[in-house]
């Protein structure tokens, strides 16, 4: 194995801080609207909407078959580009009965 340069060193120490960033952006931005929220006296979980999105759904009220992680690359492409119907049908998410949210737990409770 060859020695590793300071150049390649230092582009995997970025690369690294990349990634970690990359991952971590969606804790760090759910604690400062939390933060925010209570500074303003808010519901910390909805903002006073008083619903949640579903986080299987991400609010939208179906899902395609086959769960998050499949997808038809060149179906994608074309409703994006020409925002053609999509030929793979979509199906009620079935954590939400397809409504898309939730009743928020903090601040909608009956009286």
């Amino acid at each position: 194995m060859e020695n590793i340069t300071a150049s390649e060193l230092a582009g995997f120490g970025v690369g690294t801080l990349l990634l970690c960033a990359t991952i971590a952006a969606p804790r760090v931005d759910s604690f400062i609207s939390t933060s925010q929220r209570r500074s303003l006296g808010m519901c910390t979980k909805c903002g006073d909407l008083k619903m949640i999105a579903c986080s299987k759904c991400k609010g939208v009220g179906s899902v395609k078959p086959g769960g998050s992680f499949s997808f038809n690359l060149v179906d994608d492409l074309y409703q994006s580009f020409w925002g053609g119907e999509s030929n793979v049908r979509s199906i009620a998410c079935t954590n939400c009965q397809g409504r898309g949210h939730f009743s928020c737990p903090n601040c909608s409770k009956l009286p």
